[in-house]
């Protein structure tokens, strides 16, 4: 349990650090036909869809829904989903992280929030902003913090 924890740690340290994408902008068909169509199945609805080539991975930058929430989500090249992060509304956090943010971080105003599941994980990534600081901070699915990055 410790060892997935770390994992998750640094997963997510390195999600909050990461300014720049090493991918290469590709056309939707260089993408095998097995990564589209599960594509296509998990995400029916996607608009304004473009697909990055970074390593073994695709990654696919999309939106869906009425108010345009924008994703990102990296498959391999057998078409199996490996990390999905979308915007959230701060109101559909969950309760233990919001619980946690009051009582850490009750002087902050909550921005910038992200919802990221990797495998079975699902952690969160939101920029807390106070008048004299900005925090960048990632909190597993409870409300533990996992990382706190001053930004």
């Amino acid at each position: 349990m410790k060892m997935k924890k770390s994992i998750l740690i640094g997963f997510l340290a390195l999600l909050i650090n990461a300014n720049v994408s090493l991918g290469q902008d590709i056309q939707s068909s260089q993408v095998p036909s097995v990564v589209i169509n599960n594509f296509h199945k998990a995400f029916p609805n996607a608009s304004d869809v473009e697909w990055e080539q970074q390593g073994d991975l695709y990654k696919v930058e999309f939106e869906t829904g009425l108010l345009s929430t924008d994703h990102d989500a990296w498959y391999d090249q057998a078409g199996k989903l490996t990390e999905h992060k979308e915007d959230l509304s701060k109101r559909d956090l969950p309760q233990k992280v919001l619980t946690k943010i009051r009582a850490n971080f009750n002087s902050y105003r909550i921005d910038d929030v992200k919802k990221i599941t990797k495998g079975n994980s699902i952690g969160y990534t939101l920029e807390l902003k106070s008048f004299t600081e900005e925090l960048k901070v990632a909190f597993d699915a409870n409300g533990n913090v996992l990382s706190q990055v001053l930004d």
